[in-house]
């Protein structure tokens, strides 16, 4: 004899199918919405341990960031509006967080591996880095800032 699936069963399995595609419709909106870039992990090179801004073009920046007790280094990023930047991150220490949140950047810098992110910033403003997570008792005073500014005229 077949089994019959009780009333309260197949709500049940409705309501789940309706949840989990709520769900995947919100991810791809979000994505869309906030284009945000997954932050991936590089093999671990020692050329990104040295911090330092690298103009690549006149909208194109390369940031190698290092975190350390307790500080980001480069500690101030100035860039042009309309720029888009590419984040390297590692750490000298323990595990820092790295966080922008206007621009919905969360990433971990970890000893002996390279994080790496890309941010577009198309409005001026200061934008600070903040690390988010607990590194020691100097943890709180731990930030740097992107300052996107407007191209000066020539």
């Amino acid at each position: 004899m077949a089994a019959i699936i009780d009333k309260i069963e197949k709500r049940i399995i409705i309501a789940t199918g309706f949840l989990l595609a709520l769900f995947i419709f919100s991810i791809l909106y979000a994505r869309d919405k906030y284009r945000t870039d997954i932050p991936e992990c590089l093999p671990y090179d020692k050329a990104y341990t040295e911090p330092k801004v690298n103009k690549i073009d006149e909208k194109t920046y390369q940031v190698f960031g290092v975190a350390q007790m307790w500080m980001f280094q480069p500690a101030e990023i100035n860039v042009p509006v309309g720029s888009e930047v590419d984040f390297f991150l590692t750490s000298k220490d323990v595990v820092h967080g790295f966080n922008i949140a206007q621009k919905n950047v969360n990433m971990m810098a970890i000893y002996g591996s390279i994080n790496k992110t890309t941010v577009r910033f198309d409005k001026p403003g200061v934008y600070d880095i903040v690390c988010h997570e607990y590194c020691g008792s100097g943890h709180q005073n731990m930030k740097a800032q992107v300052i996107v500014n407007y191209p000066q005229s020539k």
